[in-house]
């Protein structure tokens, strides 16, 4: 697993050639147990060091669009998994946990609800006030900026605006990992506002 712009953060990838971008899954290393979140398939490489980090505790899913291998995962580690409440009746796999809007996956892990996006009640993940964390609605095909999800997605374009300039208004935001693309790691909050321009 990669690095990223904190010793507890940690990411790793698979690149999409219908999109032409890397698919990513974040795992949160903590003393209390880790957080993995919409995670993909890991090589031998990535599941040796996540087992040399303690595993996993929770996996968090953004959306039933990037369940990815978090069933494998959980059967492997024993970790619970937490999803949109807003897609409690058709999600395809079991979930311990639904989440809505502001509700605490851990401390420090707060979930955000979505709306407007491709599955209702999108979830983002703010942690610890300063990283954002998105599925598909927020995403960066290119280097150097944001993008939404194309309105042939969305279900509900004004909606989906209307959540992102929610998190536009989140002023301690530095970084935003994206589920679909490039990362941004500083200035995200200024980044999120350019979305909206």
């Amino acid at each position: 697993m990669k690095s990223l712009h904190r010793p507890d953060l940690f990411c790793w990838s698979e690149f999409n050639p219908e999109r032409n971008v890397d698919f990513h899954s974040i795992a949160w290393i903590r003393p209390e147990g880790n957080v993995l979140v919409d995670p993909l398939p890991l090589s031998e490489h990535d599941w040796a060091h996540l087992q040399s980090l303690g595993g996993a505790k929770w996996i968090v899913i953004t959306n039933s669009d990037h369940l990815r291998a978090s069933q494998e995962i959980a059967e492997k580690t024993g970790a619970q998994i937490a999803a949109p409440g807003g897609e409690q009746a058709t999600f395809p796999i079991p979930v311990q946990r639904w989440l809505g809007d502001g509700d605490l996956v851990v401390p420090g892990l707060n979930a955000l609800e979505l709306h407007g996006s491709k599955t209702p009640g999108e979830l983002a993940f703010l942690l610890e006030q300063t990283t954002l964390i998105t599925g598909d609605l927020v995403r960066a095909h290119q280097a150097g900026s944001l993008m939404l999800l194309p309105d042939a997605k969305l279900l509900d374009r004004s909606q989906a605006i209307a959540s992102v300039r929610r998190l536009a208004q989140l002023s301690q935001i530095e970084a935003v990992l994206v589920g679909d693309g490039w990362q941004i790691f500083h200035d995200g909050h200024t980044y999120l506002q350019g979305l909206l321009d």
